[in-house]
């Protein structure tokens, strides 16, 4: 049986759709916090399980029969929570059923020294795996499209994209990601360790951010430089939690020191196409 956990949210449900693309229903597991927000899997043939990473009997229940398990990486210090923690417990079940390979959703970043915090989590995991002695495959996933989105919804509305000097960034959309992941989760043969960088095809600072920006709403978007301590000043007086500011300055020192830059044409092959491009997606999502 196949797992992908975290399968209500963003990434794990698109996985499971394509997913299903490629297996049948009956080969497909899910493990999620609560099954009651994936009925509409449990109906399509998808076996549905509670399975929470801080709650490890929920796990070897969920991930009974495993032969692959891809771990969708824990986003709990948005909330405060541990991350390696629950990372540390998710491996360690799997490798008492012993499963024949786990696939952890990892990110281009992932680097001990990265200057973005989640970068350094998904490098102090990937050293779990390798430690585990379990066959092992981490997904170096390009930054999400819709965080691009996300991070400058107010200066898309407003007009002008505001904060520090920037880097390139290989922008990715979640769907192109989810469609890649299902294909290595369901064959044969896979990437042993580190996948190459799974990205879009165009890397992309700010000011391009803004220009094509223009382009699809038609009207002017601007960018506007702003010294750092200004945007952390900002933001502590807007009253944002010091783990969301601390990732927030970690993006722009990582995209200045070019650790999101990276442009591979792994992911095209996988795809079999070209990966959606940026200007695709601001049409789309501010259409």
């Amino acid at each position: 049986m196949l797992i992908v956990t975290g399968a209500t949210g963003q990434l794990g449900r698109r996985i499971v759709e394509h997913l299903l693309q490629h297996v049948p229903a009956e080969r497909i597991g899910v493990s999620v916090r609560d099954p009651d927000r994936a009925g509409d899997l449990m109906r399509a043939g998808v076996r549905v399980r509670r399975g929470d990473y801080d709650d490890p009997d929920s796990l070897r229940h969920a991930w009974n029969g495993a032969e692959r398990i891809l771990l969708v990486s824990s986003n709990a210090a948005a909330k405060g929570g541990d991350p390696l923690k629950q990372h540390r417990a998710a491996i360690g079940v799997a490798r008492e059923l012993g499963v024949g390979r786990v696939l952890y959703t990892s990110q281009v970043s992932c680097a001990l020294d990265s200057h973005f915090p989640p970068g350094r989590d998904h490098a102090a995991t990937e050293k779990m795996l390798a430690d585990s002695g379990l066959p092992w495959t981490s997904l170096r996933h390009g930054f999400y499209a819709a965080s691009a989105v996300a991070m400058n919804a107010n200066g898309l509305e407003a007009g002008t994209l505001t904060g520090p000097e920037d880097g390139k960034v290989a922008w990715t959309t979640h769907d192109d990601l989810a469609a890649a992941d299902a294909i290595l989760l369901a064959r044969g043969e896979t990437f042993d360790g580190p996948t190459p960088p799974l990205t879009g095809s165009e890397a992309l600072d700010l000011a391009d951010l803004a220009r094509l920006a223009t382009d699809v709403l038609g009207r002017p978007i601007a960018r506007e430089i702003v010294e750092e301590d200004s945007m952390e000043r900002h933001a502590r007086e807007n009253g944002i939690p010091e783990g969301a500011i601390a990732v927030m300055l970690g993006y722009f020192r990582a995209a200045r020191a070019g650790e999101f830059d990276r442009v591979d044409p792994t992911l095209a092959q996988l795809l079999g196409r070209a990966p959606t491009r940026m200007r695709e997606f601001l049409a789309t999502v501010q259409g």
